[in-house]
Order: C-alpha cells, then sequence, then structure tokens
C-alpha cells in the first residue's frame, strides 16, 4: 500500500468511525439486553458457581465450568463474525475461557470479566429475593453474580456485534473470562504466561469489574486498592475449661487476639500499624478527591445502608473520599472457634481464630507486607500462646493514567450524547487482581476500568443487583470506545 493510498484508508476509517449512530446503536443495545443477555445473565445467577477459595470441591461440582458453558451457548447465539473460543485447562486451576473476534479494523483490545461469585448466604436477603434466583425489579436485576461481573462477558461481546451491524470497523478483540477473582486471581498467573501469543499485544485493557458513585454518570476508574488476607489464630488450651475455674489464671484466647490486633491497627481511629502499607498521599491526590466530592457530594455516605445513629470515621467528604482509596484499612471478615450466644455455654474457648482483610493503596507490594504482617502477629505471643498468621491471599493496587488521544475524545461524546454529562474519573476502594498483572505484563497499553457497580448494589453482599439502565448505556459507549481505538491505531 502506498503513502497516499494508506492516508485514504486511514481518511475513510475515521469517517465509518465517526458517523456511529449512537441512537439507533442505543436502540438495538435495548433489544438485545432485554431478548437476549437478561434471559441468560437470569439462567447465571441460578449457578452457585463459588470461587475457588470458598468451595474446595469446585472441579467435581462442576460448577465453574456450567457457567461458562451457558456463557458460550449464549456466544453461539449472537451472530459474531470471525469468533472462536476456548476453555482452557491447567492440571489443578480453576478453567479459563479465551474468546477471540478477528478485528476488521486496526488495533488490538482485551476484555476480562469473572464468573466465579462470593457466598450467597440467603438467609441475609430481603423478602422475595434469593441469591440463586434471578428477580427484575426495574431498573435493578437481583441476584448473586449479576453485577459482579456475569454481566461483564455479556456487554462486551454486545459492544463488538453492534459495532458490526453498523458495518463500523473494530479492533481485535480478546475475551479473558477467567474463575477465580474472588478468589484473589491466584489461578491466573500461569494461564497469562501461557496464553500470552494468544492475546497478543493490546493497545487497550477493558475491565467492567467497577463503576463510581453515581448512575448518572460514565464512571472510570483510575486506581484500585490492593488486597492481602489471612487467617489469625491464638489458641490457649486443648479442651475447654469451666470459666469460673479458670478465669484469672488462664488468658482467654480472645483477650490475646485483641492485644494481637492492637499491633496492626488502632482500634479508636482505624489507622493501620504498618508504616509498609501506606504511601505518601500527594497533592494531586487530594486535589481531585476535592473535584469528586463537588460532583457526588453526601451521597458517598447515604449510599451505605447503616444504622441511623452511626458517624462517619472521616470529617469531610473529601477525607473519606482518600480515605477509602488511599489508606489501608482492617477488616475482620469471619471468626471460627466462637460459638452462635444462644448456645454459648460458661466455658473458656481452647481458640479464636479470626480472618484479616486488608486493603491496601497502590503502589504497596502486597507480597512484602502479608509478609511483614505475619511477622508482627507471630512475633513474642502473648502469654506464650500458640500464635500463628496464615496468610491465603495477596493482590497489589492498580493506578493508570488518564485516557488520551481519539479514545478519550470518544468516550467523551458518547457519553454527552447518552447522558447529557461527561464521563468522570474516580476511584475505586476494592481490589481487581488483573488490572496490576496486566499493567505489568503491558505497561504501554491503555487501561479503562469501567462498570455500572454503584450506590445499593450490594456486590459481595445481600441483595446484589445490576442497574439495568446504565448497563444498556454503556454497552454503547464501549462500542463507541472500541472503535476509537482503530481509529487511533
Amino acid at each position: 500500500m502506498t503513502a497516499r493510498s494508506r492516508r485514504v484508508h486511514e481518511s475513510q476509517l475515521r469517517q465509518r468511525i465517526m458517523r456511529l449512530d449512537l441512537e439507533s446503536m442505543m436502540s438495538r443495545s435495548d433489544e438485545i439486553w432485554e431478548g437476549s443477555i437478561i434471559p441468560s445473565l437470569s439462567e447465571f445467577i441460578g449457578i452457585k458457581a463459588l470461587s475457588p477459595l470458598f468451595e474446595p470441591e469446585w472441579a467435581e461440582l462442576g460448577e465453574l465450568d456450567e457457567t461458562i458453558e451457558l456463557f458460550c451457548r449464549w456466544l453461539d447465539e449472537q451472530g459474531i463474525s470471525g469468533m472462536r473460543y476456548e476453555t482452557h485447562r491447567i492440571e489443578g486451576k480453576s478453567p479459563v475461557l479465551l474468546v477471540t473476534v478477528e478485528g476488521t479494523g486496526p488495533g488490538e483490545v482485551i476484555f476480562y470479566s469473572h464468573l466465579d461469585k462470593q457466598p450467597s448466604k440467603p438467609e441475609l436477603w430481603s423478602e422475595g429475593l434469593n441469591p440463586l434466583k434471578a428477580v427484575r425489579r426495574d431498573p435493578w436485576l437481583y441476584g448473586r453474580g449479576s453485577v459482579d461481573d456475569g454481566y461483564g462477558g455479556y456487554l462486551c461481546a454486545t459492544a463488538v456485534r453492534l459495532l458490526q451491524e453498523q458495518g463500523v470497523p473494530h479492533p481485535r478483540c480478546t475475551f479473558l473470562i477467567e474463575t477465580c477473582e474472588e478468589s484473589g486471581s491466584f489461578d491466573l498467573p500461569p494461564y497469562l504466561d501461557a496464553l500470552s501469543e494468544e492475546m497478543g499485544n493490546p493497545d487497550m485493557v477493558v475491565v467492567l469489574d467497577s463503576g463510581g458513585p453515581d448512575y448518572e454518570h460514565v464512571w472510570m476508574t483510575e486506581a484500585l486498592r490492593g488486597l492481602v488476607s489471612g487467617t489469625l489464630s491464638v489458641k490457649v488450651s486443648h479442651e475447654g475449661i469451666h470459666s469460673g475455674n479458670s478465669g484469672g489464671s488462664i488468658p482467654s484466647s480472645f483477650r490475646i487476639i485483641r492485644i494481637l490486633l492492637d499491633r496492626v491497627e488502632d482500634s479508636s481511629t482505624g489507622k493501620v500499624l504498618i508504616p509498609e502499607m501506606h504511601v505518601e498521599i500527594d497533592k494531586q491526590v487530594e486535589e481531585k478527591a476535592t473535584a469528586l466530592a463537588e460532583v457526588v457530594g453526601n451521597s458517598i455516605w447515604e449510599q451505605f445502608p447503616t444504622v441511623d445513629s452511626l458517624q462517619r470515621v472521616a470529617g469531610s467528604t473529601e477525607e473519606m473520599i482518600v480515605s477509602m482509596n488511599w489508606e489501608p484499612t482492617l477488616s475482620i471478615i469471619g471468626a471460627d472457634g466462637i460459638p452462635p450466644v444462644q448456645v454459648a455455654g460458661n466455658v473458656l474457648r481452647t481458640n479464636t481464630d479470626l480472618k484479616l482483610s486488608f486493603r491496601i493503596p497502590p503502589g504497596v507490594d502486597s507480597e512484602k507486607v502479608i509478609e511483614i504482617a505475619k511477622s508482627i502477629l507471630e512475633e513474642a505471643p502473648p502469654f506464650g500462646a500458640e500464635v500463628s498468621f496464615t496468610p491465603d491471599s495477596c493482590a497489589d493496587g492498580f493506578h493508570a493514567p488518564p485516557m488520551e488521544g481519539k479514545v478519550r475524545e470518544a468516550i467523551h461524546e458518547a457519553s454527552v450524547s447518552l447522558t447529557g454529562l461527561p464521563p468522570l474519573a474516580t476511584w475505586t476502594g476494592g481490589t481487581i487482581p488483573f488490572m496490576a498483572m496486566m499493567q505489568q505484563k503491558y505497561p504501554d497499553a491503555m487501561f479503562l476500568c469501567t462498570g455500572t457497580s454503584g450506590p445499593g448494589n450490594n456486590a459481595h453482599g445481600p441483595d446484589e443487583k445490576l442497574h439495568i439502565p446504565s448497563s444498556k448505556r454503556l454497552t454503547v459507549v464501549l462500542s463507541s470506545t472500541i472503535a476509537a481505538v482503530s481509529g487511533n491505531s
């Protein structure tokens, strides 16, 4: 191809991309969601599909494979040209689905999502709702895995389908769909190595396991916290002892575990006391927090279903935004060795085990700090008790620069056209281990971390739900974005 013909080709390509009919694409998105995505996603909700960390017998149960098979059956019905898919398996690892759609324009994009789920806990769900039964109450679709992250693959594939229906060039698209994300993606690294050639060299990586503080804007996540977790165990005796006989002579395991927790957290302020888990908060972060607070106001606090009398930790909305995204925090997310209060006898218990979960800011080395935490907790056990900290998960945080060039312009134009509002950048206090892995593997790629998670979606909790209208809209925004990747290449 001569230089002149190349310029003509590129000009024609840009014109075809610029002629995106967002209104008709929005209409098609609505049709596909209603007639195809929601029925299949409702079936997905009915599969328990616990992540390997929560279900050791996942392979025997076959539920993770069932979610992949369901999604592949849906793909077969979409009429997407140039598509092929394959389920990959490494011995002892949860399966990964790789879907490839050949490009009709230049560029490469990787879409990421996951099909494994958090535990359901049906007793905590509201009346008429069940984690394994899809219930639609507009604008919501209720069910475990609806927003985290079952919808992701459906949305991304539909974004490509819309471009093909409009005859708009799109880049080569690779879908990486794993089944271990809720466990910290500990099965994923060997797949990334084994599938490196098939995954290519992406211009952009797209992840939909995120969202923002409202459902009116299109949100782009620029930073995510990392995660380290493990079980802290304290044992003081080989069997339960009458508390009247032992109280005052044998220190309780709960008292000792409180002493140990004081080593890593100031319980009066919530500040994590491990220096290596902190990063310097620069002026740019503070300025962005102020700008974000002006948009979301007090809704960022009001979204939480707290008791009426509860006071927030941070003094201002700006401080709360920084604390939720750029400070480490400790949560106690599980306990063993403690009986329910209804059957608790007057016995000094043998042991107390607590599951500790630290969220860590971007820039902190998760593998390093989990070993530091282990050393601090196990050193010099109080009263000579048996103390152990057993790590089970670690993942680095993520921080990416803002979008640039034609891709940024496409997101902006689609957002304004469909919502009347510009897209906004935000941070998320949660963790997507894949993002840090991919940033390390593809340092020159653009990263679009977005989604329709927002106030009240309750991912991981009771009454999890997907906001349907913003999901339909994001489908079209993503179509415009990936078309721009071809125009930008």
